[in-house]
């Protein structure tokens, strides 16, 4: 045999004796975790997050529409609005994974909540930091731009556009938000870690592609949501009464769409698919069929 063949069958018995486990559910409510300062810095982790996603997508939709006002072509256009959007969620949940798992979003943080991988006392709390967090990042921009041009152009508020019916834009919501939450469930998954210890580095670049890829699809309808706190923020900032019209869609939409994934996930048809074929392989064949 030669050294490379059994180098390759070493490897190959390395990787098969790699297990995995499987965290225990999070009990419901843990008041133990009020005494963790891990607790609080979490919190103080999501505040900030969001309040530079905020401060980021709020100005560039804004600046997006003043420049291409009198131009049409002028602006970094929707391409450059879900590159912002989709490369302040890649190094945000890169530099805050550690701390807080970098959730930045409340429908995210609901998916974990109900796939019982944080307690609901966590949940919302860091439900509350992310919308504190959006309030205050949105203050910051109309604090710091144009009076005119702010409140000419919306506040970056999230609206249903013109031509599109609300049940157009709450399937918008529903699917764009189970895509991102799907791809969050798959990427902080025990598999992939036991597979590769890179893989939780990497984590945050499917992340990021898939705002990007979701926000293309949903800015021409929505505004892209996807995100109650981004919504909530620009909305409270904003406060006039077309951004409350159907401002309950960004709250549907994103909430159910990460119930869609979660519920997918936890019922994953691959894996009844796997324990079908294992449970196949316990029967003998029959020579006599």
């Amino acid at each position: 045999m030669s050294e490379s063949e059994t180098e390759s069958e070493e490897s190959e018995q390395k990787f098969e004796c790699k297990a995995y486990a499987v965290p225990p559910p999070a009990p419901i409510i843990d008041i133990d975790e009020f005494r963790c300062w891990a607790l609080y810095r979490a919190l103080i982790s999501e505040f900030v997050a969001t309040l530079l996603l905020l401060y980021i997508t709020v100005a560039s939709v804004i600046g997006y529409k003043v420049q291409s006002s009198a131009d049409q072509c002028d602006g970094v256009g929707v391409i450059g609005l879900a590159w912002a959007s989709g490369g302040m969620i890649f190094v945000l949940v890169y530099g805050n994974t550690t701390i807080s798992g970098g959730h930045i979003n409340p429908a995210v943080t609901f998916g974990l909540m109900l796939t019982r991988k944080m307690t609901v006392l966590r949940g919302v709390l860091y439900m509350a930091a992310q919308c504190l967090g959006a309030i205050v990042g949105t203050a910051i921009v109309k604090g710091t731009m144009d009076k005119h041009a702010y409140d000419s152009n919306g506040g970056g508020a999230n609206v249903v556009a013109s031509g599109y019916s609300r049940g157009a834009a709450l399937a918008a919501e529903i699917i764009g938000t189970s895509i991102l939450v799907f791809i969050v469930f798959y990427s902080i998954d025990p598999k992939l870690k036991a597979m590769d210890s890179s893989i939780p580095l990497l984590a945050p670049l499917p992340m990021g592609f898939a705002v990007f890829a979701v926000h293309l699809a949903t800015i021409p309808i929505t505004g892209a949501g996807t995100n109650p706190a981004r919504s909530l923020g620009a909305a409270v900032i904003y406060n006039h009464s077309n951004a409350w019209d159907d401002h309950w869609i960004f709250w549907v939409g994103p909430l159910g769409g990460a119930m869609a994934a979660a519920v997918y996930y936890h019922f994953n048809p691959k894996d009844a698919i796997n324990a079908i074929d294992d449970a196949m392989d316990q029967f003998e064949p029959n020579p006599s069929n």
